[in-house]
């Protein structure tokens, strides 16, 4: 039995509290789908209550194999961002699960400012095993923004057989140099980087190039101060060299967002590439 056959039997069942059906709600949100379920679950890790809602398409099929598109917000939001938000990012992310007949699955992962510590990670790894182990899934594709970017790299990197593609939008692969919500990083990782200088290093993309042999693509602004690209133009340029299905937009003069235009365009690379 594989590692990951193994950790999807040994995870435990999601308990689904509730379910909403949002038709009318949905449409005015911009979300093309028949059933939004807000779902809550007992996490392994510590017992306590977590969340994460589920978009599910229209033509849901429960016996069809079926993509799994987890999106991870940013820093200082929740498991609505992408489920709710008008920017760009989220407007992307949403049509390209609807026009891919994908499962859209955006968890809180410690909300508001998860940073994918180890109970956020520990969620998310519940998350995948819980679906793997009621539906027939077919690949994980892992995206996120600015923190959400950020975790989506590290969860790769920690945890690459369980995820078929990873879309960072404007996240940073180094927390060792990264210099900014230290605090909240502090608090999620158990300590400053003088404290757990190897719990920073663990979660930094950049030091496992070796460890992302599923299709990347990334979008970096070089006018972004809120989380800068050097890391991930640095983790990208390994990659190259290891990896053929690597895509890299990045925006000269682009700050901390990424056009839906450029969204799309990176999503679309790794659905195509995992097809």
């Amino acid at each position: 039995m594989t590692m990951k056959s193994q950790l999807m039997r040994s995870a435990q069942f999601l308990i689904v509290t509730s379910w909403f059906v949002f038709a009318i709600w949905a449409l005015t949100q911009g979300v093309n789908a028949a059933t939004i379920e807000d779902r809550s679950f007992v996490a392994n890790c510590d017992g306590s209550e977590q969340k994460y809602v589920i978009v599910i398409p229209d033509d849901f099929q429960s016996a069809r194999p079926v993509t799994v598109l987890i999106a991870l917000h940013g820093h200082g939001s929740d498991r609505w961002q992408f489920v709710r938000q008008n920017r760009s990012e989220c407007r992307a992310v949403r049509d390209v699960a609807d026009a891919t007949s994908s499962l859209l699955v955006s968890p809180d992962y410690r909300a508001k400012t998860s940073w994918m510590g180890p109970k956020a990670e520990a969620d998310v790894e519940q998350i995948i095993g819980a679906l793997a182990r009621t539906l027939p899934v077919k690949r994980v594709i892992l995206c996120g923004g600015s923190m959400g970017g950020t975790g989506a790299l590290t969860f790769a990197a920690l945890h690459p057989h369980l995820i078929d593609g990873v879309v960072a939008l404007n996240g940073t692969a180094n927390l060792v140099e990264y210099e900014r919500f230290l605090d909240a990083i502090a608090e999620s990782y158990g300590g400053t980087k003088e404290d757990s200088p190897d719990e920073y290093r663990k979660r930094s993309a950049e030091f496992f190039p070796e460890r992302f042999t599923m299709p990347v693509a990334v979008t970096t602004g070089g006018a972004d101060t809120i989380v800068p690209p050097a890391s991930v133009l640095r983790l990208i340029d390994k990659l190259k060299g290891r990896n053929a299905q690597v895509l890299s937009l990045h925006r000269p003069d682009g700050g901390h967002s990424t056009s839906y235009e450029d969204t799309r365009r990176a999503l679309e690379f790794v659905f195509a590439a995992t097809h």
